[in-house]
């Protein structure tokens, strides 16, 4: 889904393809983006021509295209914008996947970066569960990618910020590094 979407945007006549992180994934080999649907959780969800079968069907192509980059995670980064929910849990069953088929086959995944961004404020130290009383400790995306699967070798940062500062942020940082 993800990626007809970023090529329909690309080769589309739209005049703000050039900010658009789907479009940006299709030119740029080797960058996977997914779309994981929640069908029910959007407005195009209520028209008459909306398919659940296609919408279903491309949603579960994209995990299992985000389980397979997932199997070449270590040493690598995986990224989280402000998904509470649906990021973070498709990202928890996605990796155990893959670590499950490594182990079996002797190999680990473990050194890798998770990175979240986000408005919600969290306590200073995004390394350790915060205790049970703490609402943070309910909080997936600090509880799964900042805390949990980084545990046994990885490192996790959180940046606290409006998609529309962090995300171009992120992507001059990127481009930067790419271009030294």
């Amino acid at each position: 889904m993800a990626e007809a979407i970023g090529r329909e945007i690309e080769e589309g006549e739209f005049p703000y393809k050039k900010a658009s992180l789907l479009a940006a994934a299709h030119r740029t080999p080797g960058v996977v983006a997914t779309a994981h649907i929640g069908i029910g959780y959007d407005i195009i969800h209520e028209h008459p021509n909306f398919s659940g079968a296609a919408t279903g069907e491309t949603s579960y192509r994209d995990f299992l295209a985000f389980t397979a980059a997932l199997e070449e995670l270590e040493g690598g980064v995986v990224a989280n914008f402000g998904s509470a929910v649906m990021g973070p849990e498709v990202y928890l069953k996605a990796l155990a996947m893959v670590r499950n088929t490594a182990h079996q086959h002797g190999d680990r995944i473990q050194h890798f970066t998770t990175v979240v961004c986000d408005i919600r404020e969290l306590p200073k130290d995004v390394s350790r569960e915060p205790a049970k009383d703490d609402s943070a400790y309910y909080y997936r995306p600090l509880k799964t990618m900042l805390v949990r699967s980084v545990a046994d070798g990885g490192e996790s940062f959180f940046v606290r910020g409006m998609h529309a500062d962090t995300v171009p942020a992120l992507w001059s940082a990127i481009d930067d590094a790419d271009n030294r």
